[in-house]
């Protein structure tokens, strides 16, 4: 028989069970709006019975473990799914800079059609087309009065407009491809910083754990949400070592093991400007494939180097056609063989200093001492309706019509893959809530069940108290 004294240890081994119970309960309750925190549980069990004449008797109960409740088959799914909202999240912003770049309005109708209709359909536009029309417009005027001084100028003037435009588009997209390299340092400078905390992280684990056992709980909450924060920025591989620590890997290459970071990522540049990535001990450039870092280098590279080069080609093809035609022309002062525009693409596109001087230079004419002669001017302006074979056969509205549809489609397609990605990781967020999140009910049902228990332990052993004065009273 377990005695009086023995069941006041049972008693007394009750308390601290049902003390931890409340203080585990009153620790979900306090991180309950914590989105790292993975809810607790006090594991109990018998304690170790003792033998009697009558069989085994029970000793009470002990409080074993704090289990953390998680689902690692959740964890390894929102690890993979936030890198993939990186990925489209970053393009998607970086789609819409470019857009608003453009200064075009792309409606929802443009977006939504392929590449074949969307030049015919490509929505509403208000930048660059209208200067095109504009110069084109201009050029007609001249046609009309070849001898008016103020119809050149008012072209001049209009060519000038287009160079600003084109200047200032091609300046903005090299401030956006500038803007998107720093966010490749920083995202890296993040991820080896993230990979430091991981490894620090791993080392205060093992120091809580190894010692007197048990789970450090809220140091692998903290180190979950460091490795779901580096998730988002870079697609690693993890593995749990027996120890606790957390092994992560990256395209085969382990960048933490145990308590030490063994390689970091870093930028580096090729040589044209457009930084990559590379582990420190590797020459061998990373396609990361996932993560915001992956997002950075596909629309950098992609969308957006595909813009330029479509704006470089209708900026090209303008100076060339405008400036053969142009050259064979006369001004009204019988000059020829000068171009309209000097430069060779859209960063350098401007009109020829000597029409901006004097717009009575501008060769009209194909004859000279023939001021009012339009041919070279009409044959100008029916460029706006002719196919330019180095624009894919198309005129110049169309080209830049189909470049700005192309932008819009690739937005959408971003946009939609966002919001795919919303749905599934909300998805995943509330299965995990589900298992891991703090229920307010379901704790203060706790708080109260062992509340209870508490106090009748507690009068267990009181009751046992007074049993022990009844015997000391035996022999008085």
């Amino acid at each position: 028989m377990l005695g009086l004294f023995g069941s006041l240890n049972l008693g007394t081994r009750a308390l601290q069970a049902q003390q931890l119970g409340v203080e585990v309960a009153g620790q979900n309750l306090a991180n309950i709006n914590n989105p790292a925190y993975a809810r607790q549980k006090v594991q109990l069990q018998t304690a170790p019975a003792l033998p009697s004449l009558i069989g085994p008797q029970g000793t009470g109960v002990e409080a074993i473990a704090i289990r953390q409740i998680r689902n690692q088959i959740l964890d390894a799914q929102i690890l993979a799914e936030v890198g993939v909202g990186g990925y489209w999240s970053t393009q998607q912003t970086a789609l819409q800079t470019g857009q608003a770049i453009l200064g075009e309005q792309v409606d929802r109708q443009a977006q939504g059609l392929n590449e074949s209709s969307a030049v015919d359909q490509a929505g509403t536009v208000t930048g660059l087309a209208v200067e095109l029309t504009g110069l084109f417009n201009a050029f007609r005027a001249v046609a009309t009065r070849p001898d008016s001084l103020p119809e050149r100028q008012v072209l001049v003037n209009q060519a000038q407009s287009l160079a600003i435009r084109f200047n200032q588009i091609s300046g903005r997209l090299d401030d956006l491809t500038a803007q998107l390299n720093q966010s490749l340092a920083t995202d890296v400078a993040r991820a080896n910083q993230l990979l430091a905390d991981i490894a620090r992280l791993n080392d205060q684990i093992v120091n809580a754990e190894l010692p007197l056992g048990g789970i450090a709980n809220d140091l692998r909450d903290t180190r979950q949400q460091k490795l779901e924060e580096l998730a988002r920025i870079l697609p690693v591989q993890t593995t749990l070592a027996p120890n606790g620590t957390v092994t992560i890997s990256f395209q085969g290459v382990t960048l933490v093991s145990d308590r030490n970071v063994l390689e970091q990522i870093e930028t580096y540049d090729p040589g044209n400007g457009r930084l990559l990535l590379r582990t420190t001990g590797s020459a061998t450039p990373l396609d990361p494939g996932s993560g915001t870092l992956a997002g950075t280098l596909q629309v950098r590279d992609g969308a957006l180097a595909q813009l330029r080069n479509d704006l470089d080609t209708l900026a090209a093809a303008l100076i060339t056609e405008i400036n053969n035609l142009h050259r064979t022309g006369y001004s009204l002062d019988g000059q020829t063989g000068i171009d309209f525009f000097t430069g060779t693409d859209a960063r350098t596109i401007a009109v020829h200093a000597d029409l901006l001087a004097d717009p009575a230079r501008v060769q009209a004419s194909n004859r000279p001492d023939a001021p009012g002669n339009n041919s070279v001017a009409l044959a100008l302006a029916q460029l706006a309706d002719q196919p330019i074979a180095a624009l894919n056969n198309r005129t110049f509205t169309d080209s830049y019509s189909q470049t700005v549809a192309n932008l819009g489609l690739a937005l959408r397609t971003v946009n939609g893959q966002v919001a795919d990605h919303q749905q599934v990781l909300n998805l995943l967020q509330r299965q995990r809530e589900s298992v891991s999140g703090v229920s307010l009910d379901e704790e203060m049902t706790d708080l109260i069940r062992f509340q209870k228990a508490y106090q009748a332990s507690a009068r267990f052993i009181t009751t046992i108290d007074e049993l022990l004065d009844t015997v000391l009273a035996l022999k008085r």
